[in-house]
């Protein structure tokens, strides 16, 4: 079976997006993804994410609404457990493309390895540096990272069934959204 290739809606007034959400990959099914079929996968661990963090809504469409955009990294589904940088390194051009359409956005979401390990790609290539130290998340979570003006939160995956493994991981990311809410004047 052939992969698929997700590809992120595109969104209307890219100017109002002030929080960039950044998960690793597209889900293995199509219907999953975020804006999938109606109650995705992706899109019921994402508002419950949300939800912990404060701000309850209905729909990633709401989401959006609130100046919120979601994106992967890579725009098709893993094949193993692990992602190697090659295929990280391979999709940064797009993702970086991406996030320069939303010029008013003031806080990147990334969460997991895979999307610090991408922001990381940028940042070296923009500015010579890392943005975020290496480190476990956990030990760097709470840190004061930047690219650029934009602040940028390395916390754990929220979106698939990752999301119900860990209680410890999902008040983490709880945690993490409602300061990078306060941040970007998304209100919660």
């Amino acid at each position: 079976m052939a992969k698929y290739i997700w590809n992120p809606p595109s969104v209307n007034n890219p100017d109002t997006v002030k929080l960039v959400l950044i998960s690793e990959c597209a889900a293995a099914e199509s219907r999953d993804n975020y804006f999938g079929a109606p109650d995705s996968l992706f899109d019921r661990t994402t508002l419950d994410a949300f939800a912990l963090a404060g701000l309850h809504l209905n729909s990633v469409d709401e989401l959006t609404d609130h100046g919120i955009h979601l994106t992967t990294v890579l725009r098709e589904p893993k094949n193993n457990q692990t992602i190697s940088s090659t295929m990280i390194r391979e999709a940064v051009p797009t993702l970086e493309a991406e996030l320069t359409r939303y010029p008013n956005a003031k806080v990147y979401m990334l969460m997991g390895d895979v999307a610090i390990s991408a922001i990381n790609h940028i940042a070296r290539s923009r500015f010579g540096k890392r943005a975020v130290p290496a480190g476990s998340t956990y030990r760097i979570r709470g840190g004061e990272f930047y690219l650029g003006d934009i602040r940028v939160f390395p916390s754990y995956l929220q979106a698939g069934p990752a999301w119900y493994i860990e209680a410890s991981k999902r008040s983490m990311v709880a945690e993490d959204l409602r300061i990078a809410l306060r941040i970007a004047g998304i209100d919660h």
